[in-house]
């Protein structure tokens, strides 16, 4: 979370240059495995038979293109913006002189709001319409940066506030909202699965690109403009939403509290619902943990100060490989509950490892195998979500399931020194237990669509 400066040697604190051999080493060493991961991307994209800007296929229609272009272009603008404040939010804190165990509160409070006020989120968008909802969260992340201009604690932890909910917002509305049209414009599953594999790899582009950004302009301007280009990128994305989309609603005839009701119903009458939803809080709540757990992991196995810029670069395209992945998966109409097994059972043994070993090499290359995993999971959640969740009450039951995502990180955090030793652990057994709810996910729906062939 306290990622520094990335493309110039420093070291690791952003405001000093490398001091001694050992430092240098390390820090090629970063640069060597960001090319070498690079290099890897561009083989399993060239093997896959894909590229960076893939030509429009004759097989898919000029309304199906400009539809994805219109949300791929929004959403990503828009989690650039998160992208861009990311790295930076730590080191704000510190540079406004707040002790560790201060900053520790601020972060918690983000996550707590998103757990208290984000099943909120879902029944207001259900039934007032997801664009709005999703001017909502410019409007509420542009007041979050505004807030880091000003050193009282009170209004960082009001700009943390309004952050938990605007995450609420970000990872629930814009798919409802996409999710909808595609459906109204008829088009097809694999293309669904198109479009959230290319959001997952553009999103992947986009987090490097913002992290540079970002890095060069603290360096100018100083620690907040960061926040400050984060906030002409929301302002960007809002203009492109309010003039260029649609309004669409769940069941927008009834009140809030039968909508909450009725998502509630729907999740209780429905196992692979409930199923997906444990997925969504066991795999996310593991990666939340991994994103404050990873820096000192590292730390911990070096004397030399880590470069997290780098570090983080390489993270973004593990990500990119792992949505190569998924893609060439879907292509060959291989079963999305299928791969998602695997890639299951593959993150468990990426965060076991440095459990066992405290070798520095071994435990990053684990963590980049993790964010492979993140690659995959992402688009797989996404289309999996499109297939079970009713259209109806989409955003809420999403949010809804964020719930137990949020408290899982929220009581990991509270507790981060006593279970520092074992927290990893704690992360394989979530993720093992993810595993068993998709099995049972992928068994449910073969029983499902073999009962439809019968019938």
């Amino acid at each position: 979370i306290n990622a520094e400066y990335m493309g110039t040697p420093t070291n690791g604190r952003g405001n000093a240059m490398i001091k001694s051999p050992e430092e240098q080493d390390l820090y090629y060493y970063y640069v060597g495995w960001f090319g070498t991961l690079f290099a890897l991307l561009l083989i399993v994209r060239k093997t896959t038979g894909q590229h960076f800007f893939d030509r429009p296929s004759a097989q898919h229609s000029q309304s199906f293109m400009d539809f994805q272009r219109l949300y791929i272009v929004v959403y990503l603008i828009m989690t650039g913006a998160d992208w861009l404040q990311g790295p930076y939010v730590y080191a704000l804190y510190k540079h406004y002189g707040f002790s560790i165990g201060d900053i520790g509160v601020l972060f918690i409070v983000g996550f707590a709001s998103s757990l208290v006020l984000g099943p909120i989120v879902g029944p207001i968008a259900d039934k007032y319409g997801r664009k709005k909802m999703c001017l909502t969260f410019g409007v509420l992340y542009s007041l979050s940066c505004i807030t880091k201009h000003f050193k009282s604690y009170s209004i960082l932890l009001v700009g943390r506030l309004l952050g938990g909910i605007s995450t609420s917002i970000l990872f629930s509305a814009f798919e409802a909202w996409m999710v909808h049209e595609h459906q109204q414009g008829e088009f097809s599953e694999e293309q669904l699965a198109l479009t959230f594999s290319l959001s997952t790899a553009g999103n992947g582009v986009v987090a490097i690109v913002a992290g540079v950004s970002a890095s060069l302009v603290r360096e100018v301007v100083g620690p907040v403009a960061p926040f400050d280009l984060s906030l002409f990128c929301l302002l960007v994305g809002s203009i492109l939403i309010a003039y260029k989309w649609n309004e669409n609603t769940g069941d927008s005839t009834i009140n809030l509290t039968s909508t909450f009701t009725n998502a509630v119903h729907v999740i209780r009458k429905d196992p692979m619902i409930i199923y997906l939803g444990l997925i969504q809080s066991l795999f996310e709540g593991a990666m939340y943990v991994f994103v404050f757990m990873w820096t000192p992991s590292l730390e911990a196995t070096t004397s030399q100060p880590i470069f997290h810029g780098w570090i983080f670069a390489s993270y973004m395209i593990c990500v990119l490989i792992g949505s190569s992945i998924f893609r060439f998966c879907t292509e060959r109409n291989m079963k999305v509950e299928l791969t998602a097994c695997y890639m299951f059972v593959a993150s468990a043994i990426s965060l076991a490892i440095p459990a066992f070993s405290m070798n520095h090499s071994v435990r990053f290359a684990s963590f980049c195998l993790f964010e492979v995993c993140v690659g995959m999971f992402w688009p797989s959640l996404g289309c999996m979500r499109s297939r079970y969740v009713p259209e109806e009450v989409r955003a809420t039951v999403m949010n809804i399931f964020r719930i137990p995502l949020n408290a899982i990180v929220v009581v990991v955090l509270l507790n981060v020194e006593t279970v520092e030793h074992y927290v990893f652990m704690i992360c394989v057994t979530g993720l093992l237990l993810a595993w068993v709810c998709q099995i049972q996910l992928l068994n449910r729906s073969k029983k499902s669509r073999t009962d439809k062939t019968r019938i």
